[in-house]
């Protein structure tokens, strides 16, 4: 894949899950600050924690960075796969988001 179609790719995640942030308040009670600059989306939630989703396009990764750690998840032409044999993207980031909120999540990618 070129770069142009890795961004495009990648901002379509960003995106989905922006808006999916914007919902959880109605669907989970969770109050959550979601703001994008470029190729990041920063996820601040009421307890303080904050989760950093951002596409790296040099790599073609989306790069995670939570209090759990960093993931770096590529794009198998099926599905965003962690790099080191985690979880894929949506399992991981619900696992994440369900932590910071304090409650089950669910992120589809």
């Amino acid at each position: 894949m070129n770069e142009t179609e890795f961004l495009a790719l990648a901002g379509e995640v960003l995106d989905g899950i922006e808006s999916q942030a914007d919902d959880w308040l109605a669907l989970y009670d969770v109050d959550v600050d979601a703001s994008r600059s470029g190729n990041v989306l920063t996820l601040a939630f009421d307890s303080g924690v904050q989760v950093i989703v951002n596409s790296q396009a040099a790599m073609q990764e989306i790069w995670v960075a939570a209090p759990s750690g960093g993931f770096h998840y590529r794009y198998d032409g099926q599905a965003w796969r962690d790099t080191r044999g985690g979880p894929a993207l949506g399992e991981a980031l619900s696992q994440i988001v369900s932590a910071a909120a304090g409650q089950a999540v669910t992120v589809k990618v």
